[in-house]
C-alpha cells in the first residue's frame, strides 16, 4: 500500500490498522503531509512513513512486537523515565514508547505477529516453553543496530517491484526480518540460544529433511519448516546435516530451488529468467546467475535460449 495525503486523519487511521494502539498529539495541520508505504510480509509488515509536521506520538502494541526507528533532527524518543537513542532503533512487545519531533521525520517499522514469532523462535531454538518477550528496548549494540538498519534498507529496495504472488519471497522475507531483529534487540530467546541445540536422530532425521526439500522446494517453504517436518529443531537439523553432509539446511533448498528453475528454463517455454529466478525465490537476478553458473556451468541466459551464446557479464544484465 502506498499513498500520499494532507489529511491528519489519515494518520492515524492508516497506522492503526498495523499497530492499533497508535494515537497522534498535538499534530500542527498548517503545514502537514503524509508519505505512507508498506508492504505485505505474510504474518509481519513492513512500514515506512514520511511526516512533515510537529508530532508527539504513542505506540503500545497489543499482541505484536514492533521495530521502529524515527529519523529526525532533534528528534526524542522515550518510554516512561528511560530516554531512546533517537539515532537507532528500538523494540517494544507492549511497553509504551513515545515519541516527538518538530518538523518533519522519517519513519521505518517492522511489525510482528506476536504468535507467529514465538512459534518461530520456538522451531529455531527447540525450546517449546519460549514465551518470547522483549527483555529491553535499545539495541544490544551499535553494530546490532546497523545490521538492522541494514536489513530494513535490503528488504524496502526489494519491494521496488512488486512481488505479487512470490510467496516463496514473502516468507524468506519475512523470516530475514525477525530473526535479524531478535538478534539485534535483547529477548528472552537469547538464553534459550545459549543452550545446546538438539541432536539426536541425525542420519534419519537428514534423510527425511531431504525428502521434503525435495518435494516441496516449490512452495514458500522455510528452513524452520524443513526442520518441523524433521521433528527436529533448526539448530538441530544445522548441526545435523553439518555433519552428515557438510552442508547448511539453507544450501540444500536453494540447490533445490536452483534444479527446480533449471528444468523451467529447459522446457523454454518462453518464460523469462528473470520471472523463472522470481518464483524460485531468487530476488536478485544477478546473484541468481552466479548461484546458476556455480552450479552448472551455464548461464541460465542459454538454459532458456541454447541457440544463442552469452558474453561474461550478460547473463546477469538479461537475466
Amino acid at each position: 500500500m502506498q499513498f500520499t495525503s494532507r489529511n491528519v486523519d489519515d494518520v492515524e487511521s492508516t497506522w492503526q490498522q498495523f499497530v492499533p494502539s497508535a494515537t497522534l498529539q498535538k499534530v500542527d495541520p498548517r503545514r502537514f503531509r503524509f508519505d505512507w508505504r508498506s508492504a505485505d510480509l505474510a504474518s509481519a509488515t513492513l512500514v515506512r512513513y514520511e511526516l512533515a509536521a510537529q508530532i508527539h506520538s504513542t505506540a503500545e502494541p497489543q499482541d505484536q512486537l514492533l521495530a521502529c526507528r524515527v529519523d529526525s533532527a532533534g528528534a526524542r524518543v522515550w518510554s516512561k523515565d528511560q530516554d531512546l537513542d533517537a539515532r537507532t532503533p528500538w523494540l517494544t512487545d507492549g511497553e509504551p514508547v513515545q515519541a516527538q519531533w518538530l518538523h518533519s521525520a522519517r519513519v521505518r517499522a517492522l511489525v510482528f505477529d506476536r504468535a507467529a514469532a514465538q512459534e518461530r523462535a520456538r522451531q529455531i531454538t527447540g525450546d517449546d516453553g519460549i514465551e518470547l518477550r522483549a527483555t529491553g528496548l535499545a539495541p544490544r549494540s551499535s553494530a546490532a543496530a546497523m545490521q538492522w538498519e541494514r536489513m530494513f534498507h535490503y528488504l524496502d529496495t526489494s519491494f521496488d517491484d512488486e512481488l505479487g504472488d512470490d510467496r516463496i519471497l514473502r516468507a524468506e522475507f519475512e523470516r530475514h526480518a525477525l530473526m535479524t531483529t531478535l538478534a539485534t534487540f535483547p529477548t528472552t530467546m537469547t538464553d534459550s540460544l545459549r543452550r545446546t541445540p538438539q541432536r539426536a536422530g541425525a542420519p534419519l532425521t537428514v534423510r527425511r529433511a531431504l525428502a521434503y526439500i525435495e518435494e516441496n522446494a516449490h512452495l514458500p517453504i522455510t528452513v524452520d519448516d524443513v526442520a518441523t517436518a524433521s521433528f527436529i529443531s533448526t539448530r538441530g537439523l544445522q548441526y545435523a546435516f553439518r555433519r552428515a553432509l557438510d552442508i547448511t539446511p539453507t544450501d540444500a533448498l536453494r540447490r533445490a530451488r536452483l534444479d527446480g528453475a533449471r528444468r523451467d528454463l529447459d522446457r523454454g517455454d518462453g518464460e523469462s529468467v528473470r520471472a523463472v529466478a522470481r518464483r524460485w525465490g531468487f530476488s536478485h537476478p544477478s546473484r541468481f546467475a552466479t548461484a546458476y553458473r556455480a552450479a552448472y556451468g551455464t548461464a541460465p541466459a542459454v538454459a532458456a535460449d541454447p541457440a544463442r551464446s552469452v558474453t561474461p557479464g550478460e547473463d546477469s544484465v538479461r537475466a
